[in-house]
């Protein structure tokens, strides 16, 4: 029988995210391509983190036929679960695997290893001895045609992309099943879906930094081949997804798209697509959203106020709409040809928060933006980084939400304007970046925090993932969910609602609700308001507690004891 073992080795891309808990279409449309071949091979997945944790994992790569890997990140990230593979632990893993056919796709084939931000990508030479073939075009088609031509390497076109958008309608179906193999499948699983693939601005050279213009103009999938994905993973099992793998979810099916830089909405698409997505998975758990231009929510007010409306109809609290802002300063714009001035990207920024800042079910605001911002651009200069702070600080003061500010140096890779800039720029203004990364930290993410999430506030279904130290750090699922520090060591995977009672300055800190005080480790009594590492001694030496009463009775303060009363329950 044909053995097929796909290495994920996540990645991070302008517009897509495969690190755990996010898989991305990659390893399933490769799945759906090798089945279309064969039906009957045999195919496995792995995480790099599998191996990482078991290396005789290595055992069944060994015995394949064939060995996908799959890895590249082209921005920087922070990761909780899990993080890319980089070169060294790819040719650490494979070098003495001789049988198996080996072939690198994803970013890391197209653009070479990403390892953080302000530095350039690695060249993929390092890797070149240790694959057979490196794919630059679409994993997909390469491997079908590599199938199809039993392994002859001269016959098969490494660079070769899909026809179209919809060309991947059955990969994606029939690859769906690959899914049941990831170790965080089903519970804690979260599929990335595609909706098309391609930049509206590429008619007029996109973002100096993005490699989302290399990939054309926008090539739309289907509404129905969309929606026939979404039922073969949630009949799979999985419950959690995110429409996020586009550049502009408010662009998709916009009409002149490809003739315009900034083509109109079609409210109407977007209506069909999600309802469509909630008919076919009706119990889903999570549906979020990810990227948004706020250049085309500032020009189309009306249409995009409209997607808006439907996307909060359709989906689960918690949601974020990611804003490729990069930066605000007039002379950055034009140098870089960035998407919005800052009279457009407030102008978006309001547009969601009188749609979306009501608070949902879960405990969250419906539908917030999130702001990107990349430093180390051409134009740069010290006034930059004052620009922007007194922007985010207007933000601020003007009581508007935003849920996530994310703060980057510019990672050069080839194919884009600011490759042969290279990372000359963030060397400059290296300090420059850390004290303004700090003050945003400290003067806007924490006030933001409190201004979103007032304490007392009740997240519902939050998913307890790590343990460090005498901490559980938990989240919810979805697009950029809050980090939630629980004080005590909880178990893991596991869901639980707790109730916020401090503030990081990216972070809260909660406890279980309603927290067992006859079983609360004395870490989670600590943390309550007021009480401190006393007075949770003198309560663990007086439980078990039969009522509320005796509860208060035990601390010295009864005011103490009446204000934890709203975070507690007595369970004998």
């Amino acid at each position: 029988m044909f053995r097929v073992t796909i290495l994920d080795g996540y990645i991070d891309e302008p517009t897509c995210l495969g690190v755990p808990p996010y898989i991305s279409p990659y390893p399933r449309y490769i799945a759906g391509a090798i089945w279309n071949f064969d039906k009957n091979s045999q195919v496995f997945y792995v995480t790099i983190d599998q191996i990482r944790n078991d290396n005789s994992l290595l055992d069944v790569l060994s015995k394949s036929n064939l060995i996908v890997v799959i890895a590249g990140m082209s921005v920087p990230g922070r990761y909780l679960s899990g993080f890319p593979a980089s070169p060294n632990e790819i040719i650490f893993f494979l070098k003495g695997l001789s049988k198996p056919f080996k072939v690198l796709c994803g970013p890391a084939a197209r653009y070479g290893f990403g390892l953080s931000g302000g530095k350039k990508t690695r060249e993929i030479k390092i890797v070149e001895d240790v694959f057979d073939i490196i794919v630059k075009g679409d994993g997909e088609v390469v491997i079908y045609e590599l199938l199809t031509n039993k392994f002859d390497v001269e016959k098969t076109n490494s660079s070769q992309c899909r026809m179209d958008a919809n060309a991947i309608k059955d990969y994606a179906v029939n690859g769906s099943n690959i899914v049941n193999q990831h170790p965080f499948y089903p519970d804690y699983l979260i599929c990335e879906i595609e909706t098309y693939r391609g930049c509206s601005r590429s008619i007029v050279g996109g973002c100096s930094f993005c490699s989302e213009p290399s990939k054309g103009l926008p090539d739309f999938r289907s509404i129905e081949s969309i929606i026939a994905e979404v039922k073969a993973l949630y009949d799979t099992g999985v419950k959690h997804f995110r429409i996020g793998n586009q550049p502009c979810i408010f662009s998709y099916m916009a009409k002149n798209a490809g003739k315009t830089e900034f083509p109109q909405p079609n409210a109407d698409a977007l209506e069909k697509l999600f309802k469509g997505i909630r008919i076919v998975a009706p119990d889903l758990k999570t549906l979020h959203i990810d990227n948004a231009n706020p250049g085309i929510l500032a020009r189309f007010p009306d249409e995009c106020k409209k997607i808006a409306k439907t996307i909060i109809k359709y989906h689960t609290p918690g949601d974020v709409a990611a804003f490729g802002v990069e930066s605000v300063d007039p002379q950055v714009i034009l140098k870089n040809n960035l998407k919005a001035s800052s009279e457009e990207v407030l102008s978006a920024i309001k547009l969601l928060n009188d749609v979306g800042k009501n608070r949902g079910n879960n405990g969250m605001p419906e539908l917030l933006p999130g702001l990107n911002f990349v430093f180390g651009l051409e134009g740069e200069t010290k006034n930059t980084f004052k620009i922007n702070y007194e922007f985010l600080k207007k933000i601020l003061d003007d009581g508007l939400l935003i849920r996530r500010i994310n703060l980057r140096q510019v990672m050069p890779i080839p194919d884009t304007k600011m490759f042969k800039t290279g990372n000359k720029i963030v060397l400059k203004h290296k300090r420059d970046f850390q004290r303004f990364k700090r003050q945003v930290r400290e003067n806007i993410e924490r006030p933001m925090l409190k201004n979103i999430l007032p304490a007392g506030t009740i997240l519902k279904s939050v998913y307890t993932e790590k343990n460090k130290g005498k901490v559980t750090f938990s989240r919810q699922l979805g697009s950029y969910p809050l980090l939630i520090g629980v004080p005590g060591r909880l178990q893991l995977h596991s869901f639980l609602d707790v109730k916020i009672i401090d503030y990081g300055y990216r972070s809260v800190t909660a406890v279980p609700f309603p927290l067992d005080i006859n079983h609360a480790s004395r870490e989670t009594i600590e943390a309550l308001p007021d009480i401190g590492k006393r007075r949770a001694i003198r309560i663990l030496a007086n439980r078990p507690f039969k009522n509320k009463e005796q509860l208060v009775k035990s601390i010295d303060d009864p005011l103490v004891g009446e204000k934890i009363l709203k975070y507690i329950s007595i369970i004998e």
